[in-house]
């Protein structure tokens, strides 16, 4: 049935869309080793000595 076509299309587009902000939204929230490690290498030679 032709007229069907515009809803497939439709549905095509919502789960790219929805795909395409999924990948974003991951690729924001997840960070990459080497940005992380400057911040590690700093928390571990500040710390303190427990006896005085």
């Amino acid at each position: 049935m032709p007229q069907m076509a515009p809803l497939l299309w439709l549905n095509l587009f919502f789960m790219f869309l929805i795909g395409f902000l999924l990948f974003f939204i991951m690729n924001y929230f997840m960070k990459s080793p080497l940005k992380m490690s400057p911040s590690i290498e700093l928390k571990v030679q500040q710390q303190k000595t427990w006896k005085w």
